[in-house]
C-alpha cells in the first residue's frame, strides 16, 4: 500500500478558498495555491491540470457543499412549516460555512467558466439542471400544500435568505439574521407571523 498523499486536492483546495477570500479569484493562482498549502508547485499540478480546472473544482465544491445537505433536509416531500425552517437553514448553513458561503456569494462567472473545460462545463450544466428540477418539485408542492405561488415559495425559501446573509458577507453573519428570516418566511409561505426564539 502506497503512502496517502500529503497534500490531497481537499487541502489544495482549502489554500484555493483563504485565497479567494482575501483577494477575490485573482489571487487564486497554481503557485500561490502551492505556497498558502505549503505544498510543492507539482502537487497541485498533479491534481488540478490547470488553473481553469482548479477554479472550477472551487467553485463545484462550494456548491455540493450547500446542495447535498440542503436537499437532504428539504426532504422528499417537504410542508409549509418545514420549507419556513429551510429558509432558516439558509443563514444557519452560511454562519457555519463561511469561506464557501463567500465562494457562492461571488457567483460562478467568478470563477471563469468561459475558460473550464467542455467536459467540466458539461458536468456543472447536468449536476445543475438535475438540481434544479428536484427543488423546482418540491417548492411546487410546498406552494400547492401552503396556496401560494411557487415563485412566492421560492423567494422564500432561498432568494430571501441569500440577500439577508448578503448584507453582511464577506464578513460573519450575524445571529439575529435566523430570527429575521424565520419571521419573513413564515409571512410569506404561512401568511402568520413566527414566534420569536426562546418562545417556539
Amino acid at each position: 500500500m502506497g503512502r496517502p498523499a500529503r497534500y490531497d486536492a481537499e487541502a489544495l483546495l482549502d489554500a484555493g478558498v483563504r485565497l479567494f477570500v482575501d483577494g477575490g479569484a485573482r489571487a487564486v493562482t497554481m503557485a500561490a495555491v502551492a505556497r498558502e498549502a505549503g505544498a510543492p508547485s507539482g502537487s497541485v499540478y498533479h491534481r488540478f491540470p490547470d488553473r481553469s480546472a482548479l477554479l472550477h473544482a472551487l467553485w463545484r465544491r462550494a456548491v455540493q457543499a450547500f446542495d447535498e445537505p440542503y436537499r437532504e433536509q428539504l426532504g422528499e416531500d417537504p410542508t409549509p412549516h418545514h420549507a419556513a425552517e429551510m429558509a432558516v437553514w439558509v443563514v444557519e448553513w452560511c454562519q457555519e460555512n463561511q469561506a464557501a458561503a463567500n465562494v457562492l456569494h461571488a457567483g460562478k462567472t467568478a470563477f471563469s467558466p468561459e475558460q473550464w473545460s467542455v467536459v467540466d462545463v458539461a458536468d456543472t450544466e447536468a449536476y445543475e439542471t438535475a438540481r434544479d428540477l428536484v427543488i423546482a418539485a418540491r417548492v411546487k408542492q410546498v406552494a400547492k400544500a401552503a396556496g401560494r405561488r411557487p415563485d412566492e415559495v421560492a423567494f422564500a425559501m432561498l432568494e430571501m435568505p441569500i440577500a439577508v446573509v448578503r448584507r453582511s458577507l464577506p464578513g460573519p453573519v450575524p445571529a439575529d439574521a435566523s430570527d429575521l428570516v424565520r419571521r419573513l418566511a413564515s409571512l410569506m409561505i404561512l401568511g402568520e407571523a413566527a414566534p420569536a426564539t426562546g418562545q417556539r
